[in-house]
């Protein structure tokens, strides 16, 4: 069952990957544009520079999770590396309960007021010619944290079929067929 549950967090994973790419070929575009038009034509877009940051800022915030099922976050490898796969999924578990969900949880719960103040302030850039409802972009960060939360649990998950050795198992038993 926890090895269904594990695919089913790793789907969800994929989903934010291929939007965290497609975001990121958007704000390739949008430079692109903003620098093409700002040297040869002497024209620039406040709301373009500003488009730029917001999606640099949507692509960090949810490939944090993404990062995370993949397994590619930031660690100190040096003793983690000589470590059996074993003793390796009990440290994730560990980092996992004991450092990031105490962090996401905080970060979740206290930006929460951030937003609401962005939202009844309508904030908008304060550069003539920028963006507008700033707070779509601030409310992206208790989602982002409580989504990080979500596949943290499905990283959890993941390391407890790693320790129980079924993870391996199942994907040797997937290549044979």
């Amino acid at each position: 069952m926890l090895l269904t549950i594990e695919k089913w967090f790793d789907k969800i994973s994929h989903v934010i990957g291929h939007l965290c790419s497609g975001l990121m070929l958007v704000m390739m575009l949008n430079i692109f544009y903003d620098v093409f038009m700002r040297y040869l034509f002497k024209s620039g877009s406040i709301a373009l520079q500003e488009m730029e940051w917001h999606l640099f800022s949507v692509i960090i915030l949810l490939g944090t999770s993404y990062a995370l099922m993949e397994d590619s976050h930031v660690r100190v490898d040096v003793l983690y590396a000589k470590f059996s796969d074993k003793k390796k999924a009990l440290v994730n578990i560990f980092g996992a309960i004991v450092f990031m969900m105490p962090i996401a949880l905080l970060v979740a719960l206290s930006s929460v007021g951030f937003v609401m103040e962005a939202f009844t302030s309508n904030e908008i850039s304060s550069d003539p010619g920028g963006l507008t409802h700033r707070w779509i972009l601030k409310a992206l960060i208790p989602f982002s944290f409580w989504l990080l939360i979500f596949m943290t649990l499905g990283f959890i998950i993941k390391n407890i079929n790693i320790y129980r050795g079924v993870t391996k198992a199942y994907f040797r038993k997937q290549e044979e067929l």
